[in-house]
Order: C-alpha cells, then sequence, then structure tokens
C-alpha cells in the first residue's frame, strides 16, 4: 500500500486489493481515532480527511502499519436484509452461464451475507462483496439506457441494487421496494460501507 497527500487535511491510502481497503477501513472505523472527519472508501483506495491541527493522520499511518490488513477486523456492524422479488430481465442469462436453474440462483444469492464494501456511481449505491463465484459474471455487452429504481444486479464481484432511475450495465435478477436514498431522511442512505446485508425471497 502507499500513501499519497491529499490537499493539506487529508491522505489516500492506494491499497493492494479490495480487501486490503476492507481491512484498512474496519481498522481505522474499529479504532476510531480521534480527529479523523471523514473516511471514503474506493475499490482501491481509502480517502482520510482530518480535524486540522488535530495530527490524526499520523496516528493512523502508525495504527495501519502494524496492522493485519488481509483480514478485518469483526467489530461491530449493522446488518440489513432486503426482500427481494426475483423476477429480473437477466435472470434467465444469469443462469443459463452460471450453469444452473433459476431456483439455484435465488439460492446462491440469498445464501450468502455481503458486505458494503463502498458506495458511488449514484447517491446510495452500495458495491457489496460477498457474491458466489457462480454469480461472478461480466456487465451486459450493451448498457441499458434506463434501469428501474429498486433493480438488484450482479457484475463481477459485486451485487447491488439501483436506488433510482438510471443507466447500468449490471445484469438485472430482481428488484425491493426498499427505499436506498431519501434526501429527506435523517440518514439519506439507507447502505454504508461496513454494513451486513442479506438479500430474502419474497416469492
Amino acid at each position: 500500500m502507499r500513501w499519497r497527500a491529499y490537499g493539506e487535511h487529508a491522505a489516500l491510502l492506494d491499497c493492494d486489493s479490495l480487501t486490503q481497503t476492507i481491512a484498512a477501513h474496519a481498522t481505522v472505523s474499529s479504532a476510531r481515532p480521534a480527529g479523523i472527519a471523514e473516511l471514503v472508501p474506493g475499490a482501491r483506495s481509502l480517502l482520510l480527511v482530518e480535524t486540522p491541527g488535530s495530527g490524526a493522520l499520523s496516528a493512523v499511518r502508525e495504527l495501519l502499519s502494524g496492522a493485519d490488513l488481509e483480514h478485518p477486523p469483526e467489530g461491530e456492524s449493522r446488518e440489513i436484509t432486503l426482500d427481494v422479488t426475483y423476477d429480473g430481465e437477466d435472470l434467465e442469462l444469469v443462469a443459463q452461464d452460471a450453469g444452473v436453474s433459476i431456483e439455484d440462483v435465488v439460492g446462491l444469492h440469498t445464501g450468502a451475507v455481503y458486505t458494503v464494501a463502498f458506495t458511488g456511481f449514484a447517491p446510495g449505491f452500495g458495491y457489496l462483496t460477498g457474491l458466489p463465484e457462480p454469480l461472478r459474471q461480466p456487465r451486459l455487452s450493451s448498457p441499458r439506457t434506463r434501469v428501474p429504481p429498486g433493480s438488484v444486479g450482479i457484475a463481477g464481484e459485486f451485487t447491488g441494487v439501483y436506488p433510482r432511475v438510471s443507466p447500468g450495465g449490471w445484469r438485472l435478477i430482481g428488484h425491493t421496494r426498499t427505499v436506498l436514498f431519501d434526501p429527506r431522511a435523517e440518514r439519506p442512505a439507507l447502505l454504508a460501507p461496513g454494513d451486513r446485508v442479506r438479500f430474502r425471497s419474497a416469492g
């Protein structure tokens, strides 16, 4: 991993893998060092912003230098269950490419426990890791111009839920009625990095 200055009061940690990023984020979140104002994880990076004059970035560097970044600490995390109707446009395609039945796709997707690795793309969109190997499939060769809100999709090693209407190239396997982003709510985004997520078939 490598540190880079990011303005006067921030630093960007470039990580070697997504696992390392998740571990670094979990380590800092669990330790809760005084003076860290913001943590923003990405697929291979972690942005840390300190309160001016706190010296928190130096403390975090020391903390992470001795941490096991291949095994994230357990810590406390929220667990969120999303009810999904598995009726996505690409459900049959996913089953065919995985070499399993549609029922097996549903069983694989609902049988895993996912972690929100990071958020982005659109407000409220979480990139969830933990997708079973047979469901790790490429994006569509031609993205859709309009994906309905609540659509549950898979792409590569991730699964996620589109919080609002947008273009998108993920393979769609179902939809949920759960609101992922509400700008009027006290906590606008339902999902945050580190949260655990389960999907439950709504029939």
